[in-house]
């Protein structure tokens, strides 16, 4: 005789329940104890189930609830769970000496067989079928860009012409929002990258004494290619996903349809005055971050190898030339682009709830990122074939 036991407390009681397996040559028989409620743990069962897996000759089961106190749904939960299992161990199951009351619920919860598809199964998803739906999804996620771009395009050649509407106020409020309220963060971070390109290429070059260039190679690494690409980064984390939030929260609200119905173009009274912004303010927000590069790895150069400021300073000019400022500001003006293209493009694509505002903003981010790099990486090459 196993004798499980298991006791929980109740809200207003102590639940007892008690399940002894009785084994003889031919059956198992099952007696209950107790109360047997919601509240009650099934510690018992769990045991049960395990205990009966040890006797496989066995095949038959009778229940015995001589000792059975009360009872509610939960019992007849467990009792179910352990029908179940013998089912599935083959094992046949007698409930003639279960109460009559108890009997009707078996034969009415048994009666009607479960429908096919009811449960929720698990499919093993085959490369070709993943490779076709990311395919597919591709195509769908590119038919909305394109869409969305020839909308922009059009609501570009609107404002050209004048036609195009939207307030000069919220044009303003974008450009201080992205441009003066980024200077503390691009500060940071343009200092520090100036410092640690400064610091890495320093420890090269001094194994062959030609600390000097060190000027040559911050201020064109900052110029060319690391003043625009960490603005870039730092508006799409930042303004990027600032302006799907926003956009999104509005579509959340209906805000957008609102526009609609009052005649308004949301291309032109949502979307163009974000992208103007972060056009004018991208390349002015690179010089910026140019200067203070070039600031960390004076610290550098002056503070860590002995360079005389005025030698830094003297080499920076020998070095960057105009066109290198100009390949900066082109990037960051297309960076610019782009930033507001991934943030207002997924705000568009909103769902309608809080957690579809999040997910625009987190996919405007890679978005953006992602274009970044990819913009960057082409640019880069094209100027080096054109000798830029």
């Amino acid at each position: 005789i196993l004798n499980l036991n298991s006791r929980v407390p109740k809200i207003n009681n102590t639940a007892k329940n008690e399940i002894k397996l009785i084994i003889k040559k031919e059956f198992f028989e099952i007696n209950f104890f107790g109360n047997w409620t919601v509240g009650s743990s099934a510690k018992g069962v769990e045991e049960l189930l395990l205990s009966l897996a040890d006797y496989p000759k066995i095949r038959k089961m009778t229940f015995s609830t001589k000792k059975l106190d009360d009872w509610d749904s939960f019992f007849m939960a467990q009792l179910m769970v352990i029908i179940n299992f013998a089912k599935n161990k083959k094992i046949t199951v007698d409930i003639k000496s279960l109460p009559k009351g108890i009997q009707g619920l078996l034969d009415l919860a048994y009666s009607v067989p479960e429908r096919d598809g009811a449960r929720k199964q698990k499919k093993k998803t085959s490369l070709i079928e993943l490779i076709g739906r990311s395919l597919l999804a591709a195509k769908v996620e590119l038919k909305n860009l394109v869409t969305f771009l020839g909308d922009l395009i059009q609501s570009a050649f609107s404002l050209i012409k004048g036609t195009g509407r939207f307030r000069f106020v919220d044009l303003m409020t974008y450009i201080q929002d992205c441009g003066p309220g980024s200077l503390p963060i691009v500060s940071l971070i343009s200092f520090l990258v100036g410092l640690i390109l400064a610091f890495v290429g320093a420890l090269q070059l001094s194994l062959f004494g030609a600390q000097m260039y060190l000027a040559d190679l911050v201020g064109l690494g900052m110029t060319r290619e690391m003043g625009a690409l960490m603005v870039g980064i730092i508006m799409a984390g930042r303004t990027g996903a600032s302006y799907a939030a926003q956009i999104g929260t509005m579509n959340v609200n209906s805000e957008i349809d609102a526009l609609k119905t009052m005649g308004f173009n949301p291309m032109e009274f949502l979307v163009m005055p974000r992208m103007l912004a972060l056009i004018l303010v991208m390349p002015l927000l690179c010089l910026y971050a140019d200067f203070m590069g070039m600031l960390g790895g004076a610290a550098v150069a002056i503070g860590l190898f002995d360079i005389s400021s005025t030698e830094y300073w003297t080499r920076t000019e020998l070095a960057v030339q105009f066109k290198d400022v100009l390949v900066g500001l082109f990037k960051a003006s297309i960076f610019g682009i782009l930033i507001a293209y991934s943030g207002c493009i997924r705000g568009m694509q909103c769902g309608r709830s809080a957690s579809a505002v999040g997910d625009a903003a987190t996919s405007a981010v890679v978005t953006g990122i992602i274009l970044i790099v990819i913009s960057d990486s082409l640019i880069t090459i094209i100027f080096n074939q054109l000798g830029i």
